[in-house]
């Protein structure tokens, strides 16, 4: 691709830059042939001297416009990408045609559902299984935390109610053996009893005291650990029960949401569309990682199956060669020609990376940079389209073609045709573009300059070079900033 436009030259033809010597002169070579061939082409002044050897161009002022033109492939900056939302990898049983219009809900995709629907089967069994253990759980929190209640006032208070009783009794056993033994022994100090009943109403006395012991004994342990073991038994089983069915209740959810997961991918094997407008593929760049749908092919979940470009919203991506890049700047102003109609486009972004580059590209560098077009009908994605960014526009500046320039290590010169005969005269030259370019310093309005220098400097390698003259040279010249519409 030809960069329509070259970097600015040095001041000081001294100091001309080196590496491309002869290259305008091959240049130079291939432009006298076109001129020779084609008759005078070039705007201005142009005639063979008396011999008809030579061509000639008379140096005048006029206006430049120097420009960078690159070739690109329109595309929608707001693209309304349809992807694929089922799981894991799937067959595509059926695709639209690109470039379809279509309108909203209708199908675009379809895609294999037999794995899905082998999914669903097996996770409804595994739903209502998870259902069934859940109930149980939540009977078994529930009798839980009954069971504390009903402990604490059922069997615990029947045990401690029987022990007291019990202990009412032993007492009042022990308060009858106390007044029976008393009684014995005011009877046996009048001689009324023997020694024998004395000591029997005493081991009465001692046996109900020792039942009355064991009775408070079991009251006490009853209630100091009896009690408080069965506590920990009880509210451990409920614990226990609700951690259980906390569980459950998490597993069942899962099993519902894959369940309800699966149910919805089975509705997502068919794609339909968002919104009614066109449907494409996605044969851009951006889209390449993956291959193009196609019926047969397998895809993943959230690749781009289609794309729906606002054909309101369109821009042109073109790369910009390395040795061009910074002079393009977002706000500059591009003609964009398609192929059957020209619109004014506007910069928009220069990107900082630059495109891989190796034997695939020729090892050409160049960075995407992103054209804005207006809303036009007819516009497409997919259209090729030459764009012409407009880097300066320069107005009243001397300009001589570039087909006069001969370039070397040491200078850049041209021939002027004097009284004498072509003459060599350095140059100090500006911006340029394929045609023409700007003298800063060197020429004279009104000045012809011989187009074939080249073989005039293979016949007179020697002749004596004129210094610059900067008198008329520099003039008035005025640069139109390219952000300028």
């Amino acid at each position: 691709m030809t960069q329509k436009q070259s970097s600015n030259r040095q001041k000081n033809p001294a100091k001309t830059p080196k590496g491309r010597p002869w290259k305008r002169s091959l240049f130079v070579l291939g432009a006298v042939a076109v001129l020779a061939s084609a008759g005078m082409l070039i705007p201005g002044a142009m005639s063979p001297d008396a011999a008809g050897s030579v061509l000639t161009h008379t140096v005048t002022r006029g206006d430049l416009v120097v420009t960078v033109t690159e070739q690109g492939t329109l595309e929608s900056s707001n693209n309304t990408e349809i992807k694929c939302k089922v799981r894991g990898w799937s067959l595509v049983t059926w695709v639209i045609e690109g470039g379809t219009v279509v309108e909203a809900n209708d199908v675009l995709v379809r895609l294999d559902t037999k794995r899905i629907e082998d999914a669903i089967s097996q996770q409804t069994t595994t739903y209502h299984t998870s259902a069934a253990t859940l109930a149980q759980s939540k009977a078994t929190v529930a009798n839980a935390e009954i069971a504390i209640p009903a402990y604490l006032k059922g069997s615990y208070q029947t045990q401690l109610q029987s022990l007291e009783r019990s202990r009412t009794i032993a007492r009042t056993n022990l308060e009858t053996a106390q007044k029976m033994l008393a009684n014995t022994k005011k009877m046996f100090r009048r001689g009324y009893v023997t020694n024998l009943e004395v000591e029997g109403n005493a081991f009465t006395v001692t046996q109900a005291e020792l039942e009355l012991k064991v009775v408070e004994t079991e009251i006490h342990v009853l209630n100091k650990y009896t009690k408080e073991m069965r506590m920990e038994t009880l509210n451990g089983n409920l614990k226990a029960s609700k951690s259980k069915l906390q569980a459950d209740e998490a597993g069942f959810a899962m099993d519902e949401a894959r369940l309800e997961r699966a149910k919805k991918e089975l509705e997502d094997c068919v794609i339909r569309a968002e919104r009614s407008g066109l449907a494409i593929y996605p044969s851009a760049a951006a889209w390449k990682e993956t291959p193009d749908i196609a019926e047969g092919v397998n895809v993943r979940k959230d690749q781009t199956l289609l794309l729906m470009p606002d054909l309101s919203t369109m821009q042109v991506e073109v790369g910009i060669h390395e040795s061009m890049v910074d002079r393009v700047k977002p706000g500059q102003m591009a003609r964009v020609t398609l192929p059957d109609q020209s619109l004014q486009g506007k910069v928009i972004s220069v990107s900082p990376v630059t495109r891989p580059a190796g034997w695939w590209t020729g090892n050409v560098v160049k960075y995407d940079t992103l054209i804005e077009l207006p809303s036009a009908e007819g516009l497409k994605p997919g259209m090729s389209a030459e764009v012409e960014v407009i880097l300066n526009r320069y107005t009243h500046v001397l300009t001589l073609p570039v087909a006069a320039v001969v370039e070397t290590e040491n200078r850049v010169f041209c021939y002027v045709k004097t009284a004498e005969g072509p003459t060599r005269r350095v140059l100090q030259l500006g911006d340029s573009n394929d045609s023409f370019i700007v003298v800063i310093a060197g020429l004279k309005e009104g000045e012809q300059v011989v187009l074939n220098a080249q073989a005039l400097m293979d016949e007179e390698p020697d002749k004596t070079i004129e210094p610059i003259e900067t008198t008329e040279a520099s003039g008035s010249s005025q640069t139109e900033t390219d952000n300028v519409n």
